[in-house]
């Protein structure tokens, strides 16, 4: 039973492992991406969305959505188009690492 249940966790841990992006990676395929959510993630127009400190997995999810046309945006489709899962897990990875918005406090109404 120890045996079964150490391969599981094993399994999982591997697979959680290598189902990551890699940030550095992802930083170099941005160059795309910049023009339009500025060097970091951090966009510099309030027509296109911040995407650093943005979840993962959230991203990838975005990403794949535009990739499948579930997302409609005729500019964002056409880039996703091009990325391969791990293009998209890198560039994931990259503006998950960004610091991105810091949380305002609201204290009045």
């Amino acid at each position: 039973m120890r045996t079964l249940l150490f391969l599981l966790v094993s399994g999982l841990m591997a697979s959680t492992v290598s189902g990551a992006g890699d940030p550095a990676a992802g930083e170099a395929k941005s160059e795309t991406c910049k023009a339009c959510h500025g060097p970091d993630g951090n966009s510099p127009s309030p027509a296109f969305p911040i995407l650093a400190g943005q979840h993962a997995d959230y991203m990838l999810l975005t990403l794949k959505e535009y990739k499948s046309g579930v997302r409609k945006n005729a500019i964002m489709g056409a880039q996703a188009t091009a990325l391969s899962e791990q293009d998209m897990k890198d560039l994931a990875a990259y503006y998950a690492s960004q610091k991105g918005l810091e949380s305002v406090e609201i204290t009045e109404f």
